[in-house]
């Protein structure tokens, strides 16, 4: 087969190879077309400082606490000081005010949740306790982790027996919690919100209210992680799973348009949702020696009956996705504490695995402070399709960032899972890449002088 070229069009101007008559920066092409492989991220020293700080103790300590207040469930006491939802948020909020300092803030985030039966009965006060990192270059851009705080036992209702919740979702406060701790010392590029929600357990309340209130502001999220039954690696018949966790990222959007339904249904991209592409660069960043961890993508929103609080964010056409450990044990989530037959149920801390629930924390850690200190995703990112062609423009807006690098267009084959290769095209807001747009999948992201990348940006047709 005859050799073919890629012509890189930008737009500033371009100076021709000597000799060669093509623009500089152009490569040779071999039969798979341009470019260079997509190879992970590795953290770099910071990060790894940072990763090593997350302190299992402490981990260990907060599911302990919160499994003390009996039960956190959202209909429970809110004024009594040593059980209930009340007892937990105000613990909750004293632990994250130690952290504040003149970047974090922390704050109650509240109000009054009408009745929404059968699970809310009544109007009851919903609390969320937030903290926010504040950006230092890039503040408007904001990535939000969570877990949440309330719980329950058998019956969805019943707000009186106990109901520790030390894995669903002691674990996940746990983890947005530590993170805060490690991370109010140092100042991210972006925004970090780390928040404990309330109203999960009764309908995803507590995380809806956030999103709606983001939304509102037309605030830039970019990324929303909940953390949420992540405290155990051992499954019902007892077998281990320590290095893995699930990441639930869904392909058709939650919210998606009628309109954007039918251009995905004409070209594709089913695969390659903003969750699809968020779940893409965890792996980039977050599989390494420095977590320990393997992510494991499920393709879904969430599992089979089950919903959590990255629900509400994706409902808001926010990227967001589900961390969950990876085998879950039904003995111990959603159950009274009682033993039958010698065997104990009920979702108590002694079921918990310390040392897993702090190697998620760090794969949390490495994914908010990559995207935090990289460029943001790529914004309005198009593909001309004013005429038949087999080549490919790619079109899209410069990022703001002062550190910008520039940009790379990725690809893959549409039968590919994760994208396979890349070229820089370097600081520009166009390029033409001499490959079919009607043959692979195309993808934009951003680099920076330091040579942290952003999530990639799936076009769409202009």
């Amino acid at each position: 087969m005859g050799t073919r070229r890629t012509f890189l069009s930008a737009s500033i101007a371009t100076v021709a190879l000597a000799g060669a008559g093509i623009p500089a920066g152009a490569e040779e092409l071999g039969d798979r077309g341009p470019g260079k492989p997509v190879k992970p991220q590795p953290p770099d020293a910071q990060l790894r400082a940072i990763l090593k700080e997350v302190d299992e103790r402490r981990i260990e300590a907060t599911v302990r606490k919160l499994a003390s207040f009996g039960t956190r469930h959202t209909l429970s006491s809110q004024d009594n000081p040593v059980r209930g939802i009340g007892a937990a948020r105000d613990w909750i909020f004293a632990e994250m005010s130690k952290y504040a300092n003149e970047n974090l803030t922390v704050e109650l985030q509240s109000y009054i949740q009408q009745p929404a039966p059968p699970r809310i009965p009544e109007a009851v006060r919903i609390t969320n306790v937030v903290a926010t990192l504040r950006g230092s270059t890039s503040p408007e851009r904001i990535y939000v982790v969570s877990g949440h705080y309330d719980s329950r036992c058998t019956d969805p209702n019943d707000f009186t027996s106990d109901a520790p919740g030390a894995d669903d979702d002691a674990s996940g406060v746990a983890v947005a919690m530590e993170l805060a701790r490690v991370m109010a010392k140092r100042r991210p590029e972006a925004t970090i919100v780390f928040a404990a929600v309330a109203g999960e357990e009764q309908g995803l309340h507590g995380a809806r209210y956030m999103a709606t209130q983001y939304k509102a502001a037309n605030a830039d999220i970019q990324a929303m992680f909940t953390n949420d039954i992540v405290g155990s690696s051992k499954a019902d018949d007892a077998t281990r799973d320590p290095r893995t966790i699930r990441l639930f990222a869904e392909g058709v959007p939650t919210a998606e348009t009628p309109a954007q339904a039918n251009i995905r249904r004409s070209v594709g991209g089913e695969n390659d949702s903003s969750s699809r592409q968020l779940s893409r660069f965890v792996r980039s960043v977050a599989v390494n020696d420095a977590t320990g961890m393997d992510v494991r993508v499920i393709y879904r929103r969430d599992r089979y009956l089950r919903g959590g609080d990255h629900i509400p964010f994706l409902e808001q056409a926010y990227p967001a996705a589900r961390f969950t450990e990876p085998n879950e044990d039904y003995a111990h989530q959603h159950q009274d504490v009682r033993v039958v037959d010698g065997k104990q149920f009920g979702d108590l801390p002694e079921f918990c695995d310390f040392p897993y629930i702090a190697r998620v924390a760090r794969v949390n850690g490495a994914t908010l402070w990559s995207l935090a200190n990289a460029p943001g995703t790529p914004k309005n990112v198009r593909v001309n399709t004013s005429q038949l062609t087999n080549d490919t423009d790619l079109l899209w807006d410069r990022g703001s960032e002062p550190d910008l690098g520039g940009y790379e267009v990725v690809w893959r084959e549409t039968t590919a899972s994760d994208w396979t290769s890349a070229i820089d095209v370097g600081d520009v807001t166009s390029a033409k890449i001499d490959l079919s747009k009607d043959n692979v999948f195309f993808g934009v992201r951003a680099y920076d002088k330091a040579g942290h990348r952003s999530p990639v940006a799936f076009p769409v047709p202009s």
